[in-house]
């Protein structure tokens, strides 16, 4: 589950607290009355292993003691700063690699609590072009994640493998609105290759507002249209993304699972936005290897650095 160490870190982290907080407040003074008794039975000051000795900590509070701090600032930076992810697939490719290993700044989208998730700063929203890590709508217990590509009343359309925007209107302060525009995109000369099985991609370079990245298309599939989220009153390749809401696609373009399947992104959905692989391991390890697939074969330090 993905809120299921959140919650955990929460509860250890509380639980530690409270155990040091009781015996602070409660037996930390018993044990110091235990130690004046006993330096005044023996008229003289006790050195601190003594001190030990007549009145020890016990094992327990001793343990939350050193283990509490710790507990508390990793809390913070991981619930309002930053968590580390892991990519787990060839949805984001070529931009995110599976065995990236992200940091996903938590604060872009909004300070939230840990468990409930409820916001209580506002701190940003997300911009088209950004990697971001949400909720995923159908199932909220695993994090997706994906390039924002519409945003609250855009009007997307995806046909022939070409994405077309027609960014929001507001009349009240816009005298002429945005037309719809093909976002461009030009097939590159990259010298790397990917595969999906035995099948080269082609690679292109998009760019998507401010955001100049690279996305890949599987020439040998065709239109997927039936199987598109469908929205009433749009065509079947075309959706009016909804107030408080976002439209997220894969950069593996034939290979994601994204808004088009199954629609859009709440913003309470929102976790944070990728802006840093500072790990990322090699896994091709054939399946007649007698280690786990799981192993590393290795580590692609160039691609440690910035995420665009």
């Amino acid at each position: 589950m993905a809120n299921f160490y959140s919650a955990l870190l929460t509860i250890v982290t509380i639980v530690a607290g409270l155990i040091w907080l009781y015996d602070a407040k409660v037996n930390k003074p018993k044990r110091l009355e235990k130690i004046a008794d006993e330096e005044r039975r023996l008229q003289q000051q006790l050195d601190e292993e003594a001190r030990q000795r007549v009145a020890p900590q016990g094992g327990i509070a001793e343990f939350a003691q050193s283990v509490f701090p710790i507990l508390f600032v990793i809390l913070i930076l991981r619930s309002f700063f930053y968590e580390p992810f892991r990519i787990p697939s060839a949805s984001m490719m070529p931009t995110l690699l599976e065995g990236d290993f992200i940091l996903v700044e938590k604060f872009s989208y909004g300070v939230r609590d840990p468990l409930w998730r409820t916001e209580f700063i506002e701190s940003g929203r997300p911009e088209r072009g950004d990697i971001a890590v949400f909720k995923y709508p159908p199932q909220p217990n695993l994090d997706f994640i994906k390039r924002i590509v519409g945003l609250p009343g855009d009007r997307i359309i995806y046909r022939n493998k070409t994405l077309y925007i027609q960014p929001a209107c507001d009349t009240t302060i816009q005298t002429e609105c945005p037309k719809l525009e093909v976002v461009a995109r030009n097939i590159s000369d990259s010298d790397a290759v990917y595969f999906n099985g035995a099948r080269p991609l082609q690679v292109a370079e998009e760019q998507l507002g401010n955001v100049s990245h690279q996305i890949l298309l599987d020439p040998t599939v065709g239109g997927r249209e039936a199987f598109y989220f469908k929205q009433s009153g749009t065509a079947r390749d075309e959706w009016i993304v909804p107030e408080g809401a976002y439209f997220a696609m894969g950069d593996n373009r034939d290979n994601s699972e994204d808004s088009r399947y199954w629609g859009f992104v709440p913003e309470d959905n929102l976790v944070g936005k990728a802006v840093f692989i500072w790990m990322s391991f090699e896994m091709d390890r054939p399946s007649s290897s007698w280690l786990p697939q799981w192993v590393p074969t290795g580590i692609r330090w160039q691609r440690l650095g910035g995420v665009e």
